[in-house]
Order: structure tokens, then C-alpha cells, then sequence
């Protein structure tokens, strides 16, 4: 610690104790990981394995009211309906974000939040006494909006109650449990469980399981102190807040650092999206998260999995255990995306990210060239499956998790809302396109359409290797400093700015402003 008016010599030195994973904040990552992100997971695949049963519901239901069966045509049409429906609602939860964070709180609005997922629940898993499809198309809309409010509310809430060295592995946790949500749909879908004639109203029910458990338990931890202290202005919550979150009473320095913050955005007030894109401070930051969210969504994960089942049934699987492949594909998912919340914080999220991008562009282009060649050379539907699951472990390491990760850390506590917002609304309206036209390009370019996504994966890398720097173990200001940088933008020195505080955190310089004559 330094007297109040001195400058850091060092702004990584450690004299401040080091940031650890204490019991509450594991138990708020895992409750608001489970509560939310988890039936994000869980309704992007349960609808897949008992599709045939469902379509079957649906064509008897018609045949009851009009007394002919449904045409073909119609009965693609509806179905197709119900499976887009669900990014669709994503993207609307996500315009949602802004204006419930800001005015409920980032636990507030994970509690609201609830009440989506229940009445979907209630509504598709009493959809076949009701005899009526409707409402299951309607609730995959309310299930999006759900899905599109958590997966950018849980990262934003969990990267401000975080110590810096730990950011990254606990915003990592809402990623882990959306594979571990997809893989225990891909399981209770199968046949001999709940994907069956009689289980799916079932296994759509389900889904209001975990929101019931939030409800009950998420009451009990503490809001986010950063949005008590900066945007509610109570410093006494805040600091209450945050001493239960680190397990000790000394928070001093990381109050000071976020009135530092504070301080550096009053002139500002809180971003709106437009705002966000007509600010010149925040440029890069926004191109940079609109670019990842993109490469995230249109790198090719759908297609991989799209093809995966033929793919295995060309290497021999029988086509009745296709579904058991792919719950082990799942499960690869899962670990690996695990393994990416223990290694996160000691590689860092550009390396991850790099890796992760890479690894998919060489996966695609060598998939491109296997599954030409597989019908000519046996051992190549063999390299197919490799391919399959290296891209699948690329994909858990960094593209998918780290994304989220970086808009928590790019951005200030006025502009995060608005930021989410907008990579929120990126990735499900790519999320939307890819499926809405992904069955028109393996049309027409069949396996060659991985090169194209060999081409997203590649400009993704190139981007972030040239623009996106490191956020690791680096406070929101350091972050902050980087970027103005970036957008050369002059930052100021303000040597009164933490004249109301007797001593300043390790690591922290005085605040620096945006001259207004660079805006």
C-alpha cells in the first residue's frame, strides 16, 4: 500500500492479498451456472432425440381437429418452427438485457429470469393432455428468451463478483454447465429413457427443475458489489457484499478501484447500444466482441454436429448406437470445456482463444478433405472422426466460453450492459441464420461447406492475434488503459481523484480520464 498522491512503481506487484475461490462464490457459480446457464444447454438439443414422436403428436393432434392427416410440407414447416423458435427468443432475451440489469440488478434479473423458464416448463410438459402443439412452439420462444437473458446476464454477474486472478476460470462455469445441460438432454433423450412416445412431455417439463432451485437458494447471496457501489451508489452494501464474496473484512482496495472506476465514467453516465457504437473510446472493443461472437457462432459447430451422425455411421457404428457417439461427443464437450475453467487462468484468454480458433480452421479444412476422399480411401472415415472431435475440443477451449469472458472484461461497468446487449444479440441472430440456412448450403456445397467455415474460423484467429490483447489477472481499468490505446484515445492523468481515500490498492494509478477534445 502507498500513501495517498504516490504513483505505483509497479502496477503487477502483489502487496495486497490474492484474490481465492472462498465457498460462497463457488456456490454462487454453481447455482447461477446450474439455474440458468445449464437449461440453455439442456433446450438446445432435448428436442432432437424424441423428434419423431413429437412430429407424431403433432400430425394426431391435427388429424383429431380436422379429421385428414397433415400434409408433409405443413408438418416440416411447423417443426421447423419449433427448432428456430428457440434462437429466436434468444435474440429478444437479449435485447432485454440493458434495461433489466440496470434497474433490477444482475441477481435480480437472474431471479425474474425464473419465471420464464417455469412457465415454459409448465406449458410443454402439459402440452399432450392439453392436445395442442402450439403451445410448444410458443414455449420454445419463451425458453429463448430465457436462454438469450442468462447467457449474457450469468458471465456479466459472475465476472464482477470475482477477483481479477479468478475472472476468467469463474466466467468460464456458465459454458461448462451449457455442455453439461446439452449432454443431459443428449442422455435422458435416449430411446430407453425419456426420448421415447411416452416420456418427451416429460423430458420438456424438466427443464423447470433447475429454475425452481435458483428461486429457492439465489435470494440468499449477495448482488454484485460493482453494481451497488457504481450504479446504486450504496458503498455500505457494496462493501458488505464483498466481504462476505472474499471471505475477509479488508475490501479497501477493491472499493478504491471501483470508484476509480466510478469516478472515470461520471461523465459519461450509462451507455445505451447507441451510445455504445457512436463512442470512439469503446470502438475497438465493440468491433472486437461483434467479430468473436460471429466467429463463435458461424466456425461450424452446428454442421460438425449435423454431421457427426452420418459421419460415424460411414465409419461402421450401427445406425441404433449413433445416439450413444453422440452422447460421448457430448461428453468429450463437457471435459474439455472443463478442463478449459482450470487452465484459463494460467494460459490466459488470448491463447485459449487462438488455440481454440485454430484448432477448428485445421480441423474443417482436413474434415473438408476426409470426407471427399472417405468413400475412395477406408481410413479416412477414420480421420473424420478425429477431425470431429478436435474441433470439438477447440471449440470447448476457447471458442465458446471465452467470447462471453472477454465482454465482462472489455468493458466498464456503464458500457457492460450495453455490451452484452450487443454480443448477446450476435450471437443468437447468428445462432438463428446458421440454422435457418445451413440445410440450403450442405445442399449445395455439401461436406464443402466446412471450408467456408475453415474461412470464419481463420479471419476470427487473424483478428484476434492482431487486435484482442490480454485480460488476464488485469483489473477493469488496466483493461480499460489497454483499449484507449487501441482506439488512440488520450488518457489523462487525475491526481485528485482519490484524494477522498487515505491509501490507494497495490497495482492502481491514479485515474486517468478520456480528453473530450479525442471524443
Amino acid at each position: 500500500m502507498k500513501l495517498k498522491g504516490k504513483k505505483e512503481e509497479s502496477p503487477n506487484n502483489n502487496e495486497s492479498p490474492k484474490g481465492k475461490m472462498t465457498l460462497l462464490l463457488a456456490m454462487v457459480a454453481l447455482i447461477s451456472g446450474f439455474g440458468s446457464s445449464f437449461q440453455y444447454g439442456y433446450n438446445v438439443s432435448v428436442i432432437n432425440s424424441p423428434a419423431p414422436y413429437m412430429q407424431d403428436f403433432y400430425n394426431q393432434t391435427y388429424f383429431n381437429r380436422n379429421g385428414v392427416p397433415m400434409d408433409s410440407s405443413f408438418l416440416t414447416f411447423l417443426w421447423s418452427l419449433t427448432v428456430s423458435m428457440y434462437p429466436l427468443g434468444g435474440f429478444f432475451g437479449s435485447l432485454m438485457v440493458w434495461p433489466l440489469v440496470n434497474n433490477c440488478g444482475r441477481k435480480g434479473t437472474l431471479l425474474i429470469n425464473n419465471i420464464f423458464s417455469i412457465v415454459a416448463a409448465l406449458l410443454m410438459g402439459t402440452s399432450e393432455i392439453a392436445k395442442t402443439f402450439e403451445v410448444i412452439i410458443f414455449s420454445r420462444v419463451i425458453m429463448g428468451i430465457y436462454a438469450g437473458l442468462a447467457s449474457n446476464v450469468v458471465p456479466m454477474f459472475l465476472g464482477e463478483i470475482s477477483p481479477k486472478n479468478l475472472r476468467g476460470a469463474t466466467g468460464v462455469v456458465p459454458q461448462f454447465f451449457i455442455t453439461v445441460g446439452i449432454l443431459i438432454a443428449q442422455i435422458l433423450g435416449l430411446n430407453s429413457i425419456l426420448g421415447n412416445a411416452k416420456g418427451w412431455p416429460v423430458l420438456l417439463g424438466l427443464t423447470g427443475i433447475p429454475s425452481l432451485i435458483q428461486l429457492l437458494i439465489l435470494p440468499f447471496f449477495p448482488e454484485s458489489p460493482r453494481y451497488l457501489l457504481i450504479q446504486k451508489g450504496n458503498e455500505e452494501q457494496a462493501r458488505k457484499a464483498l466481504k462476505k464474496l472474499r471471505g475477509w473484512d479488508d475490501v479497501d482496495d477493491e472499493i478504491a478501484e471501483m470508484r476509480q472506476e466510478d469516478r472515470s465514467e461520471k461523465e459519461e453516465g450509462q451507455f445505451s447500444v447507441l451510445s455504445l457504437f457512436t463512442f470512439r473510446g469503446l470502438r475497438w472493443q465493440l468491433i472486437s466482441i461483434i467479430v468473436m461472437m460471429m466467429g463463435q457462432q458461424l466456425s461450424g459447430i452446428n454442421a460438425v454436429f449435423y454431421y457427426a451422425d452420418r459421419i460415424f455411421e460411414f465409419a461402421g457404428v450401427d445406425s441404433n448406437n449413433v445416439q450413444y457417439v453422440t452422447v460421448s461427443i457430448g461428453a468429450v464437450n463437457v471435459v474439455m470445456t472443463l478442463l478449459a475453467v482450470f487452465i484459463v487462468e494460467s494460459l490466459g484468454r488470448r491463447i485459449l482463444l487462438l488455440a481454440g480458433f485454430g484448432l477448428c480452421c485445421v480441423s474443417c479444412a482436413v474434415l473438408t478433405l476426409a470426407l471427399n476422399l472417405q468413400s475412395t480411401v477406408s481410413w479416412m472415415s477414420y480421420l473424420s472422426i478425429v477431425c470431429v472431435i478436435l474441433y470439438i475440443i477447440g471449440h470447448a477451449i476457447g471458442a465458446s466460453p471465452i467470447p462471453f469472458v472477454m465482454i465482462t472484461e472489455m468493458f466498464l461497468q456503464s458500457s457492460r450492459p450495453a455490451a452484452f446487449m450487443v454480443g448477446g444479440s450476435v450471437h443468437w441472430l447468428c445462432n438463428f441464420t446458421v440454422g435457418l440456412v445451413f440445410l440450403y448450403l450442405e445442399a449445395g456445397l455439401g461436406s464443402y461447406c466446412f471450408l467456408l467455415f475453415c474461412g470464419v474460423c481463420l479471419a476470427t484467429m487473424i483478428y484476434i492475434f492482431f487486435v484482442v490483447p490480454e485480460t488476464k489477472n488485469k483489473t477493469f481499468m488496466e483493461i480499460n488503459r489497454i483499449m484507449a490505446k487501441r482506439n488512440k484515445v488520450e488518457i489523462q492523468e487525475d491526481k485528485e481523484e482519490l484524494k477522498d481515500f487515505q491509501t490507494v490498492p497495490a497495482g492502481q494509478e491514479e485515474k486517468k480520464e478520456v480528453s473530450s477534445s479525442e471524443l
